[in-house]
């Protein structure tokens, strides 16, 4: 093995001892299972180490590897059949009753969010669970700024009227960022 080679091997193992952690969360937050969430992540990894050379400067490696992380889960998703939709057994809530209306309300809400399109819930995660701003969450799916406040948007659009119609909220409540409240 040259020294190159011996070099990169370094550099990745420790790239990957760093952000694995955090490419899984942002995994398991787009499938919504963690054994899919693994194979993702270990794809994306695979892909960066094969790209190592290309990719050039060290602090461009993580951007690369998000990029990949949620390129590759729309391929998959593409892949997949239409009919096909995978789910968990959802377990009952335990007997803490301080925690179980949250549970609920979160389980609730990750249904909504899991029944978005593949794009507008790519941008929620970025935006709003990796906290990641406009600019950047735009480097990482290839896209403009602008795609991401229009598909932002319309994504909290799709989960307000998703919750409206299930009558968690009603339509007055709805308030639209352009027209104010619902009429």
């Amino acid at each position: 093995m040259s020294k190159a080679q011996e070099s990169i091997e370094i550099q990745f193992r420790e790239f990957v001892a760093a952000r694995s952690g955090a490419l899984l969360r942002a995994a398991y937050l787009l499938t919504g299972n963690w054994a899919t969430a693994e194979d993702l992540v270990q794809s994306a990894l695979t892909k960066t180490y094969l790209a190592w050379r290309r990719i050039g400067a060290i602090d461009s490696v993580e951007a690369y590897a998000r990029r990949v992380l949620y390129n590759t889960n729309a391929s998959w998703w593409r892949r997949r059949s239409s009919s096909e939709r995978p789910t968990d057994i959802i377990p009952e809530p335990r007997a803490a009753p301080d925690h179980t209306e949250q549970t609920l309300q979160r389980d609730l809400m990750w249904r909504y969010i899991l029944g978005l399109p593949k794009r507008q819930r790519a941008v929620l995660v970025l935006r709003f669970y990796e906290d990641l701003s406009e600019a950047d969450s735009a480097n990482i799916l290839g896209v403009s700024p602008g795609t991401i406040k229009s598909q932002t948007s319309r994504a909290l659009g799709n989960l307000r009227a998703k919750m409206a119609a299930d009558g968690l909220v009603s339509k007055t409540d709805i308030i639209s960022p352009v027209d104010g409240p619902a009429k």
